[in-house]
């Protein structure tokens, strides 16, 4: 069997891998692979801290996906002999004031009712936990199996591992479906070319919806929605994991990493297609920081950038088989790609190997939007 996959971020790679490994001959077309969202996300993986209310199905589909973590980056890290920086060493959400430790005492109160394990703290045990958190911390919540990876190292692994398992990559952009008697059956290339297979995967994040030749039906609802990340660096180990901060109700956070980066992120903006990196943007990213955590105005500035997520109308991933046969879906992902990549690579390559789409997929299906 032959899978073209349309889109080379993490969410296309990592079905590429797995498809490789079940013996499934691959073929990735992205003119540029691992740059767009993959690249600029912070790589957080909090299903727990991120936990919203009539989001269950998603909740769960990320605690699955953060669960399967350890194996998949140890599996990748040794097929592709690259590291991923994966960390798990939980994540902390902290209120600065009344009103906002709140909001953390009845996101608590839901996350028990769902059975997830998150530790109440103080302020004190916030510091204690953090010493460079601010004096005025007054609380918090710590999810103690949530982590974090490094998307950047991610993607290189991913592509280290598509290149050794034999996969094929197209450095050009897939311009429309071809199509024979109703079904998808390759695509053609933006230089012209042809390129046939038995099954397509469009997984080309908030660009998806614009490959030319699906049939209303077909077409994912996605949209883009911009986010901008500041890169600090540090001479020494500033924070011992990720940090979630309410400030005056704005949320903030800072993902450490080995090597002293560290990452804060993101705005999140209706923007369209604009990756414009703002003044404002930037400025209220350090604002928020600074008052979660004060010594970061102490460190390097390392970087600024601005990716698209690809958003859906229920914010959750559009995951299986199409309205047209021999075309799958698998985007959508919206803040979450980074975190369900080892759940989506996992069930869409069983998808494209079997025919058959894993229970976990299910509640995620593109018809959902049509019922």
């Amino acid at each position: 069997m032959h899978v073209i996959i349309v889109g080379g971020g993490v969410i296309g790679l990592g079905i590429a891998w797995r498809s490789l490994a079940r013996g499934v001959q691959v073929t990735v077309v992205d003119p540029e692979p691992a740059s767009q969202a993959s690249r600029v996300a912070a790589g957080m993986l909090t299903p727990v801290t991120e936990a919203n209310y009539g989001e269950d199905a998603l909740l769960r589909l990320g605690i699955t996906s953060r669960d399967r973590y350890p194996s998949f980056v140890a599996e990748l890290e040794e097929v592709s002999g690259r590291d991923t920086a994966y960390r798990r060493d939980g994540t902390l959400q902290v209120a600065l004031d009344a009103d906002d430790l709140a909001v953390l005492e009845e996101l608590r109160r839901f996350q028990e009712s769902l059975g997830l394990t998150a530790e109440t703290l103080t302020g004190r045990e916030c510091r204690r936990r953090e010493p460079m958190l601010a004096p005025s911390a007054r609380g918090g919540l710590f999810a103690p199996d949530d982590g974090s990876v490094d998307p950047r190292r991610l993607s290189a692994a991913l592509l280290a591992a598509v290149d050794r398992l034999g996969g094929t990559l197209i450095r050009d952009r897939a311009a429309e479906v071809l199509t024979d008697r109703d079904r998808a059956v390759g695509v053609r290339l933006a230089g012209g070319d042809a390129v046939h297979a038995d099954q397509v995967v469009l997984a080309a994040g908030p660009w998806s919806h614009e490959l030319k030749g699906l049939p209303p039906d077909a077409v994912p609802p996605v949209r883009p929605v911009k986010g901008q990340v500041v890169r600090l660096r540090a001479p020494f180990p500033f924070l011992s994991g990720t940090v979630r901060g309410l400030v005056r109700g704005s949320s903030v956070y800072l993902v450490p990493r080995a090597d002293g980066e560290l990452v804060i992120g993101a705005t999140q903006e209706e923007m369209g297609y604009d990756t414009t990196v703002t003044a404002g943007g930037v400025w209220e990213l350090l604002r928020d920081a600074h008052e979660l955590v004060p010594g970061v105005t102490e460190l390097a500035f390392a970087e600024v950038t601005a990716g698209l997520r690809p958003g859906s109308p229920d914010n959750a991933p559009v995951l299986g088989p199409s309205a047209l046969p021999g075309l799958l879906l698998a985007t959508g992902h919206f803040r979450n790609g980074i975190l369900l990549t080892p759940v989506t690579a996992d069930a869409m390559a069983d998808t494209i190997a079997t025919g058959e789409t894993p229970e976990v997929i299910r509640p995620f299906a593109p018809g959902r939007f049509r019922d």
